[in-house]
């Protein structure tokens, strides 16, 4: 076999994990988001001062917000489900300290505490839950493009072939639920007037960038006979098409229907697709070509899976939309944020539920069709996340009173109610230190150019391959080019950061 056989071959016929296993490493990127947190605040306590330098804040951010995250996926993934728990006990650690160590002025009784925390009011305008969920999953989804075509990678964690929940099936999913948290109908102030089709013109003009990088993929892969998963969109399709097409035809359908009965639209159209799927001859289309014996002749028939699978993502992108809207309702304080964790642990238990219902009476769950149990799944999964991203960022909230004045960027800023007096020793300055604080963020520095880091990431993967034989690489010298190759990507965005620069043209 050639070497695009062998790497070919290496990506093909798995069939995913556990709902379980993935559930367990999604919960480490919260994990390492609050050990980052954490360890800002202990550092503030001890000094007086938050960490003032670039060089040191990216060290920290990286080893902290994305090594972990690396080990995880390779050398350590035999032992993923004790990781939550040693990055648990370590952040308990971190917190105890702070506790034990805060000023003694500023020290009331625990109960106090918890009541005053529960009244403090946030920054309405800012969700830092949404922006850490996109950065996290372009940096996951980053990782896992390169780590996977190394033996280190577990092959229950690749895309699964036809049935089956592998991680980077689901890191396809939480793409398309990233993008929707943000689109224009969710980010549009209500009440506002504008005309109906207003957001399908936007939304035309900001795919171009996808729809040309999506042809330069595709001419590339082609010129230098890249080796690639034909099952996966078909012979010609590939993601950022599917992206972009998604986003128009979600833009066009919330034009037509209220956006605030998306969830309707979205549920509506999973039903029928499954109905399709179950009950026509579609399905067998999709698996197996228009003669049965997995022909590509014809551009439908080449890129059946591609095509045909929007239907499926167009539900996720819509029912993302409603999540959106509903994230972005009004809630000042923690109290309202609690009762919104409730909500969205409802809805995720509820989702489960309906996953293993769907499962039972269609079938498993499949990217490949993206039939209604891997659209069912793929939102619970991405709730759970998000619900995780808020109880860090409200813990995190929580420890920042206690440390008066100490600061964690992409986290909540506590603000002062008008006319309200202040509790001894509880509240951080608000309009003050905090605000002005320069963002010594690598999450900052992503999500500024969400998009280029995503295409560097996919010319990294295809440059590393080309030079290096991945698939018998030893640990040792795997986990060395994963870490260069995601620090390199992490430090461009860091200087374009630090330079104020975004590249966004559109």
């Amino acid at each position: 076999m050639s070497q695009k056989q062998l790497k070919e071959a290496f990506i093909s016929n798995l069939n995913g994990t556990s709902l379980l296993e993935i559930s367990a490493g999604l919960s480490l990127a919260p994990l390492c988001l609050l050990c980052r947190g954490l360890l800002l605040i202990l550092y503030y306590l001890h000094h007086g001062k938050p960490v003032s330098s670039r060089k040191y804040s990216l060290l920290l951010d990286f080893l902290v917000l994305v090594s972990p995250l690396l080990f995880s996926c390779t050398v350590l993934s035999p032992i993923i489900f004790f990781m939550p728990v040693i990055l648990a006990a370590f952040c308990a650690g971190i917190f105890s300290k702070i506790y034990s160590q805060r000023k003694r002025e500023a020290r009331a009784p625990f109960g106090h505490i918890v009541k005053e925390f529960q009244k403090t009011y946030l920054d309405p305008e800012y969700i830092p839950a949404i922006t850490v969920f996109r950065v996290y999953v372009n940096v996951l989804t980053s990782i896992s493009i390169l780590a996977v075509d190394f033996p280190q990678y577990p092959r229950r964690y690749a895309k699964a072939e036809t049935y089956g929940t592998g991680v980077m099936d689901l890191g396809v999913g939480t793409f398309i639920f990233g993008n929707a948290l943000v689109c224009p109908e969710v980010r549009q102030k209500p009440y506002t007037t504008q005309p109906r089709f207003s957001n399908l013109a936007k939304q035309v003009f900001s795919v171009w960038p996808l729809i040309s990088l999506g042809v330069g993929r595709l001419l590339s892969v082609k010129s230098i006979e890249y080796h690639e998963h034909t099952s996966e969109y078909g012979v010609h399709w590939n993601f950022f098409f599917t992206l972009a097409f998604v986003r128009l035809a979600a833009s066009l359908l919330l034009a037509v229907f209220p956006k605030h009965k998306a969830w309707l639209v979205a549920l509506a159209l999973a039903v029928l697709y499954q109905l399709l799927l179950s009950t026509t001859s579609l399905k067998a289309f999709i698996l197996h070509g228009s003669d049965g014996r997995d022909s590509r002749l014809g551009f439908l028939d080449a890129n059946r899976e591609g095509l045909l699978s929007l239907l499926g993502y167009l539900a996720i992108y819509l029912a993302s939309v409603q999540v959106g809207l509903w994230l972005l309702q009004r809630r000042a304080s923690v109290r309202g944020w609690l009762e919104a964790l409730r909500g969205l642990a409802v809805a995720v238990v509820a989702l489960l539920v309906l996953l293993q219902l769907c499962q039972a009476c269609t079938e498993p769950v499949s990217r490949r069709v993206a039939n209604l149990p891997f659209c069912t799944w793929v939102l619970a999964h991405c709730l759970l996340l998000l619900s995780l991203f808020v109880l860090t960022d409200l813990t995190l909230v929580f420890t920042k009173l206690l440390v008066k004045g100490s600061s964690v960027p992409c986290c909540w800023k506590v603000v002062q109610p008008p006319g309200s007096s202040k509790k001894h020793g509880m509240e951080a300055v608000p309009g003050g230190r905090e605000d002005k604080l320069p963002q010594l963020c690598l999450i900052s520095a992503i999500n500024k150019n969400q998009l280029l880091f995503f295409l560097l990431a996919n010319v990294m993967t295809g440059v590393v391959n080309i030079l290096i034989d991945t698939i018998h690489s030893k640990a040792a010298f795997t986990l060395c080019i994963l870490h260069l190759y995601m620090f390199f990507n992490c430090l461009i965005m860091h200087i374009l950061h630090a330079r104020n620069i975004v590249l966004k043209f559109w």
